[in-house]
C-alpha cells in the first residue's frame, strides 16, 4: 500500500552552474520513490533511478493527457497551465497523429542533407569572429545565430524576426525563477501566436518548400489536426529548436573552457566528438530541474518496487537517471570512453522522445568540430566566477567571452 508522506520541495536546491542537484543522490539510494511539491500544483511522486524513470516515460499505463487534465492541479513547473492541444500534452493516437505530421523534417536522409548547411553557417560566423578579433562571445556571436539560423531555415521565417521571436521564447520558458508576472509570459505567447498565425495565412496564399507550409498542408489538404494544434505544434518546434539547444551548445562549450584536459583530448582526437557528445549530453544537466512533464498511472503500476495507485501523479527526473551509479559507473565523472553513454535520457524516452534528436546531435557535432579545428587555445577571456548564468528554466551562461591564440 502507497505510504502517503509529507512532500518535499522540488528541486531541492538552487542550481550552481551545471552542478546537478545533490539531493537526488540521496533520493536514488533510498528504495520506493520520493513525495514532492512542484513550484505549482498538486504533490506527485519522483522517479530518480535510470530504469525507473525509463519505465515512467515507456509504459502507456502512465499518462500525459490525464496529467494536463487536471488543469492548475498538475505538477509543473511553469505558473502557467500546459494546454491539452501541445503535442507534449498528448497521449496516442493523439499524439501520434501530430508527431506524423513533423517527423518527415528529421529523417536521417534530411539531417544528413542539413549538416552541410550548418557547416557553412559556423564557418561564416566563425570568419566573423576572426576578422573582429578577441574576445568574442560564444552565445551571442555563435550558438544563439547558428541554431536560430538553422530553425529559420527549417520552419520558414524570415531572419528579420529571428529577434522578435528569441525574446517571446526566453520569457515563455522563463518560471518562478525568474519572478516573471504570469501576465508578462501570457503576453509573449500571445505574441508568438499572432506572430504564427500571420506565417500560416502566407503560407495559404504562397506555399514554401519548409516545415510550416508541410504542418499548413497537413491541417488544409489531410485534415490531420486542427487550427489551435498547429498553431501549439509551431510554438513548441520554436521553443525546442531553438532555446534548448542554443544553451546546451553553450554548456557544452563551458565545459571544454573550464576542463583544458577535455579540450585537449578532442583536438587530438577529433574523430572522438560525436562519442564526447553523447558523454556531454549525458552528464550535463540543461534544465533548473530534471523532472519531466507529470504523468498520472492509468491503472496501479509497480515503479522500482513501489506501488504508484491509479490516479496518482509521477514526475521523471532524466538528469538524475543520466548520474544513476547503477547505470553508469562513476556517473559524475566526463569520460568519452564510457560506452553506455548513448544510453543517456536527454532526449527522453518513449513516444515523447524528441523528434530532432538528430538534427540537434549534427548541430552540436558540426559546432564543436568546426570551431577547435578554427581557433587554437581557445580560452573564457573573463574569470570563471564573473560569468552570469540563466535564472529560467534552461541553464546556461548568458554570456560566454573567448579568446584565442592568433
Amino acid at each position: 500500500m502507497t505510504e502517503v508522506l509529507p512532500p518535499t520541495t522540488y528541486p531541492f536546491e538552487r542550481p550552481d552552474r551545471l552542478s546537478l542537484d545533490a539531493g537526488l543522490r540521496d533520493c536514488r539510494s533510498r528504495p520506493g520513490l520520493v513525495r514532492v511539491q512542484l513550484p505549482h500544483g498538486r504533490p506527485a511522486w519522483l522517479a530518480t533511478r535510470y530504469e525507473d524513470v525509463k519505465l515512467v516515460l515507456g509504459d502507456n499505463r502512465f499518462s500525459r493527457a490525464l496529467a494536463v487534465a487536471a488543469g492548475d492541479d498538475e505538477p509543473r513547473m511553469f505558473p502557467r497551465v500546459n494546454l491539452p492541444t501541445a503535442i507534449a500534452a498528448m497521449d496516442p493516437p493523439d499524439h501520434t497523429r501530430l508527431r506524423r505530421v513533423i517527423i518527415p523534417a528529421f529523417t536521417a536522409r534530411k539531417v544528413s542533407a542539413l549538416a552541410g548547411k550548418v557547416k557553412t553557417n559556423a564557418d561564416t560566423l566563425l570568419d566573423k569572429m576572426a576578422d573582429v578579433g578577441p574576445p568574442a562571445d560564444l552565445v551571442e556571436d555563435y550558438a544563439v545565430p547558428l541554431t536560430i539560423t538553422m530553425l529559420c531555415d527549417l520552419l520558414g521565417i524570415p531572419s528579420a524576426d529571428q529577434t522578435d521571436f528569441r525574446g517571446w521564447v526566453t520569457t515563455l520558458l522563463s518560471n518562478a525563477a525568474t519572478r516573471l508576472p504570469v501576465e508578462q509570459v501570457m503576453e509573449a505567447r500571445t505574441r508568438m501566436v499572432d506572430y504564427l498565425s500571420g506565417l500560416i495565412t502566407q503560407r495559404r496564399q504562397e506555399e514554401a518548400h519548409d516545415l510550416l507550409s508541410a504542418m499548413v498542408h497537413a491541417r488544409d489538404e489531410q485534415d490531420r489536426l486542427t487550427e489551435p494544434e498547429l498553431l501549439m505544434l509551431g510554438i513548441t518546434v520554436l521553443a525546442a529548436g531553438y532555446d534548448s539547444l542554443a544553451s546546451q551548445l553553450v554548456n557544452i562549450f563551458y565545459l571544454l573552457l573550464t576542463e583544458p584536459d577535455l579540450q585537449r583530448q578532442l583536438r587530438a582526437s577529433p574523430e572522438e566528438i560525436p562519442q564526447a557528445i553523447e558523454e556531454f549530453l549525458r552528464f550535463i544537466p540543461l534544465g533548473w530541474a530534471g523532472g519531466t512533464l507529470a504523468r498520472v498511472a492509468r491503472q496501479d503500476v509497480e515503479v522500482g518496487g513501489f506501488l504508484v495507485r491509479a490516479g496518482e501523479t509521477v514526475v521523471a527526473d532524466l538528469q538524475s537517471a543520466n548520474r544513476d551509479e547503477a547505470q553508469y559507473p562513476d556517473p559524475d565523472t566526463v569520460d568519452f570512453s564510457r560506452t553506455e553513454s548513448s544510453s543517456h535520457l536527454a532526449f527522453g524516452h518513449g513516444v515523447h522522445h524528441c523528434v530532432g534528436a538528430q538534427l540537434a546531435r549534427t548541430e552540436i557535432r558540426v559546432a564543436a568540430e568546426t570551431i577547435l579545428s578554427r581557433f587554437s587555445e581557445l580560452r573564457i577571456a573573463v574569470p570563471v566566477d564573473e560569468l552570469v548564468w540563466k535564472t529560467g528554466l534552461l541553464r546556461g551562461c548568458e554570456n560566454l567571452p573567448v579568446e584565442w591564440s592568433e
